[in-house]
């Protein structure tokens, strides 16, 4: 009860804040009437306290120049995230990122997580998220459960659907095996609102999703988004956004059973809020809600999981001086949850949790060159009780060379699933179930050897103890003893020059039980090439060209009988794009050494493919 008095104390101080007098001392964009442009920032982090998070930005001209159809083919190109997807387009997709397990990784909109909470171990299906409707991707790789709150152990990834500035209308399309087409229309009216609306379509045909198989299995992507925002005065806007997505699946029983059956997954999400910005300060109040219901249809069998989530927070940014910035903030979370099964095995079951996060951070500059930051968050779960993670960094320049020390703790909370779901097999849920929780260690390097030339290297060791996992000798799941170690070595090299970048990555990572058995799906080396540029000349004109390529090492996989070692691949992207008066014309290949692959273990990735696009900006 004191916890729940505290947020409410600190929503009323926010709101009371928002309206204060104004101070306009806000720096204007030059584009009329819109104050404070902030494209991308980071949630529940001061701006002194920034200084350290690993953190990558995919704006919205990187998304278009790569021809992606959805977040896969923006994702699969970062070091240290594998994605594993069950087949082509639309099929269950996981993403491990530095070897840790797919549920840590926190998923969030606008910087609201929404993890689905009524599928297995809250992962998130990747396969879903298709790229017309996002303008921007944040990724933040190693721990960050004292930003972000629980499932951040691993990392995170924002979606970030921003709203366009100037009044314009859109429509664009690509055309080969998986065909999308998107429209876009941007509004400003007369009083002040910036109205935003994004619609878009993907079909996916291709072959089956499992190795020798026959059938073609198919996905239909349908998206909406509406975006609004309008300045109240020179330092407060409102902002909301609607957000919808439908998608039907194909899916195919097991890896040796193709007769499969029918995903309807459908997500429907909505934000609204108060943004305050100052010279010294910002501060935010944002409501959330959103649902996901999906049903899977097998030999007339309907089984149903539904689940739905509320979540307030309120946040408060500040810059106290040119030295010391800190911020605050609270979190309230409740979700619910039912989950029918009609199939070999019978249950009727539904089930509830809360959870009250407080966080704080603290960002000092010691000197010219170096800046300590520390940050705070402690969870009150309505089952596992309260908990506490931290992080702590010092961050030290020295003329062009920087280097980073981190500290960090994390933790999940079971899902509504592990609580109280079950499946058709008999596996139920687990109201005695703790936290996982972990401690990871992080060395960073940057070296800026040239003007354009920079090498950045990373070390980093983790532990995650409790581990969540299935007993089917109990029909239950349960907290496993054996904890996991991971630990890598990134390094990454990057060359800028006017309109051209090089850069490249390798990375060694090892995941293993205590006992020595090493983690399924998590190769233990990688590397990758990128090569862009724009506007560079040839016969036809000026065109813009991106290369990606990407070598991904041997791995162990359960096939349906045993672990398998799956074989290396080598992944070579080609996109091409041309603008001609005010149209741009794309070509995209995919996958051009054709190399034929399972990820996972029996299930074949798209061969060779070709994609046309086309966009008209009118």
């Amino acid at each position: 009860m004191f916890m729940l008095v505290r947020i409410i104390i600190f929503f009323i101080f926010s709101i009371s804040n928002l309206y204060a007098e104004n101070l306009k001392n806000c720096q204007w964009d030059n584009r009329k009437g819109v104050p404070c442009i902030v494209i991308s920032k980071t949630p529940n982090t001061s701006e002194i306290s920034e200084i350290g998070i690993n953190k990558i930005v995919i704006s919205k001209k990187e998304i278009d120049n790569l021809g992606a159809v959805d977040v896969n083919d923006i994702l699969k190109n970062i070091s240290g995230l594998d994605i594993f997807q069950s087949g082509t387009k639309g099929q269950t997709t996981s993403l491990f990122t530095r070897g840790s397990e797919s549920n840590h990784t926190l998923v969030m909109i606008n910087g609201i997580a929404i993890n689905d909470q009524s599928v297995t171990d809250g992962l998130h299906d990747f396969g879903q998220d298709f790229i017309q409707n996002i303008d921007v991707i944040e990724i933040y790789k190693g721990s960050n459960g004292a930003h972000f709150g629980p499932s951040a152990i691993a990392g995170a990834i924002n979606f970030i659907t921003a709203i366009d500035y100037t009044n314009s209308y859109s429509v664009n399309g690509f055309s080969g095996k998986n065909n999308s087409s998107s429209a876009n229309y941007t509004k400003i009216t007369d009083n002040g609102w910036h109205l935003n609306f994004k619609s878009s379509a993907t079909l996916s045909e291709t072959g089956s999703a499992i190795a020798g198989g026959s059938e073609y299995d198919g996905a239909e992507n349908f998206q909406l988004n509406l975006n609004g925002e309008k300045w109240i005065n020179d330092n407060l806007k409102f902002k909301s956004t609607i957000y919808s997505r439908k998608t039907v699946a194909d899916y195919d029983n097991s890896a040796t059973d193709e007769t499969g059956y029918v995903a309807d997954n459908k997500m429907y999400t909505i934000q609204s809020g108060f943004e305050h910005v100052s010279k010294s300060n910002e501060k935010d109040l944002t409501f959330h809600y959103h649902n996901y219901d999906r049903q899977y249809e097998n030999s007339g069998y309907l089984d149903e999981y539904y689940s739905e989530s509320f979540v307030v927070r309120g946040e408060s940014k500040n810059k106290f001086s040119k030295n010391i910035s800190f911020g605050y903030g609270s979190e309230y979370k409740y979700d619910w949850g039912s989950f029918e099964n009609r199939g070999s095995y019978t249950a009727s079951t539904k089930g509830h949790m809360s959870n009250l996060g407080v966080f704080g951070n603290f960002g000092y500059k010691l000197n010219e060159s170096s800046i300590f930051s520390v940050y705070g968050r402690s969870d009150d779960h309505n089952t596992t009780g309260g908990n506490q993670t931290y992080k702590i960094n010092f961050t030290k320049f020295i003329n062009n060379f920087e280097y980073s020390l981190t500290h960090s703790t994390g933790l999940r909370n079971p899902t509504l699933y592990e609580l109280y779901g079950s499946d058709n097999y008999g596996i139920g849920g687990n109201t005695g179930l703790n936290p996982e929780k972990s401690k990871t260690n992080e060395f960073s390097a940057n070296y800026k050897f040239f003007e354009n030339l920079n090498l950045r290297t990373t070390v980093y060791r983790a532990q995650v103890y409790d581990q969540i996992e299935t007993n089917s000798a109990y029909s239950k799941h349960e907290n496993k003893l054996i904890d996991i170690n991971q630990e890598g070595l990134e390094n990454e090299i990057s060359f800028n020059r006017n309109n051209e970048t090089l850069s490249f990555y390798n990375i060694f990572s090892k995941s293993r039980k205590t006992n020595g058995q090493a983690q399924s799906r998590r190769p233990d080396f990688s590397y990758g090439l990128n090569y862009s540029i724009t506007e560079l000349s040839s016969p036809i004109g000026n065109i813009n060209v991106n290369l990606n390529y990407k070598h991904t090492g041997k791995f162990i996989d359960w096939d349906g009988s045993a672990n398998s070692k799956q074989k290396s691949t080598d992944i070579l992207d080609l996109s091409l794009s041309k603008n001609i008066s005010g149209n741009i014309y794309s070509l995209k290949l995919t996958n051009i050494f054709n190399e034929r692959y399972e990820k996972p273990a029996t299930y074949y990735q798209d061969g060779r493919q070709i994609r046309i696009g086309f966009k008209s900006l009118f």
